[in-house]
């Protein structure tokens, strides 16, 4: 096991709190998928559907505007309760994926600039540079994301949880390789190895699928959020990416549970079950989404996309559940390019991942309690936000040279109310 590490005693208490927070970190990287997935489609899509206009671009960037950087809490919401309840998964993590963390840092940061700095000049050419920085932040943040979460479900190799750690496997923790120590790379072929490993087959699988839904996503909400050409063009896209993204979820289900984590100690049979059933209806609600996008019915079609990123979510974690997505190596030298399995994971390690790198109960225990005060108040927040900015959107009501017409704003109005 790791050097430095004790393995502690866990009482029904602690395990409890541990499975609670679990649960709550799913529940908080769900709101962040479900939210932001439609901004950043949006933003992916802002030069394509938006195309020279620069109104139509603004009214893309209006429906998002007011909540873009609310949404991001979530992100900073999961990523501190992870730190604060799995601290050592949250270390490791930053260890292990530090270069695509690092990327996804980049890609929120020029997303950000372009919501604040886009406006500070009325230069066509200023406008336009700003809208292709959302849009590259926004595919760069989704793709490593997707690939993140693909390799969650592949497994994270044990042995390259810290970087000077030596991992000694037990007589028979792993058909076909003996009892030993397995002795670190390099630095520099640890980072390189742990970088190149992350683009699998199946990674990149992850990357694509994502990044297909996040456009649907987008693309549907932009069908009910806003009217004339954008509106349209809008709900084009979303019939044709809608279909597509519910093959790629199926692909992608069908693969990582045929392949991937179907031995997780922590789960056993039932794991296996409830991960084919949750993977099944999120391919079903992606699917019902482009049923319903073609009938005419964005809200519903909306509210399927939305389903089935969150149940892809659920896929992903009832996967880790134990594991924190951690396996062992059948070849502790190659990193990332050999097999790696859940089963041994709690034999190598002397108890589930999730044990060994929790907080304490006490920990944990203060950390429920503020939770259910401030959880609520958050949604609520969250719900006020969007009735507040709940009206549709149309380039009519942008301002030209800085005025706008009382007959345009009528029209406008007459067409929502239609």
């Amino acid at each position: 096991m790791f050097i430095g590490m004790n393995v502690p005693a866990v009482d029904s208490g602690s395990a409890l709190l541990q499975g609670l927070w679990f649960v709550l970190i799913g529940v908080l990287w769900i709101g962040f998928f479900f939210l932001e997935g439609f901004d950043f489609g949006i933003g992916m899509l802002i030069p394509f559907i938006g195309g020279k206009s620069d109104a139509k671009r603004r009214v893309m960037v209006n429906t998002i505007g007011p909540t873009w950087d609310g949404n991001e809490v979530w992100l900073l919401t999961a990523g501190g309760a992870t730190f604060a309840a799995f601290p050592t998964w949250y270390s490791n993590l930053f260890s292990i994926l530090y270069l695509p963390l690092f990327l996804v840092l980049v890609g929120l940061i020029i997303r950000g600039i372009s919501f604040e700095y886009r406006s500070l000049n009325p230069s066509t050419k200023w406008r336009n540079a700003f809208d292709w920085c959302n849009s590259i932040g926004s595919f760069i943040v989704t793709l490593v994301l997707g690939v993140g979460f693909a390799n969650f479900v592949r497994g994270v190799p044990a042995n390259t949880m810290t970087q000077y750690a030596t991992l000694t496997v037990p007589d028979g923790a792993i058909d076909g390789v003996p009892g030993g120590v397995f002795v670190g790379l390099t630095q520099n072929e640890i980072f390189l190895h742990r970088f190149l490993g992350l683009f699998s087959g199946y990674g990149l699988l992850g990357g694509v699928m994502l990044v297909v839904l996040f456009l649907a996503h987008g693309a549907q909400f932009l069908s009910i959020k806003t009217m004339d050409e954008v509106g349209a063009s809008a709900r084009k896209v979303a019939d044709k990416l809608t279909p597509i993204a519910a093959g790629l979820m199926l692909i992608f289900v069908v693969w990582g549970t045929a392949a991937y984590a179907t031995d997780n100690p922590n789960t056993g049979g039932w794991g296996n079950i409830v991960r084919w059933v949750v993977g099944i209806i999120s391919v079903v609600c992606i699917a019902a989404a482009a049923f319903f996008g073609r009938k005419g019915r964005p809200g519903l079609a909306f509210i399927g996309t939305g389903l089935g990123i969150a149940t892809w979510v659920i896929n992903v974690w009832v996967t880790i559940y134990g594991t924190l997505g951690i396996g062992a190596q059948l070849d502790g030298t190659k990193l990332f390019f050999s097999k790696i399995l859940m089963a041994p994971v709690n034999t190598v390690l002397g108890t589930s991942p999730m044990n060994l790198f929790a907080s304490s109960q006490m920990t944990l225990g203060l950390m429920r309690t503020f939770a259910f005060i401030m959880v609520p108040i958050v949604l609520l927040y969250i719900c006020w936000t969007y009735w507040v900015f709940r009206k549709r959107l149309n380039t009519v009501n942008i301002p030209v040279s800085g005025k706008i017409s009382q007959t345009s704003v009528d029209k406008a109005n007459a067409e929502a109310t239609s």
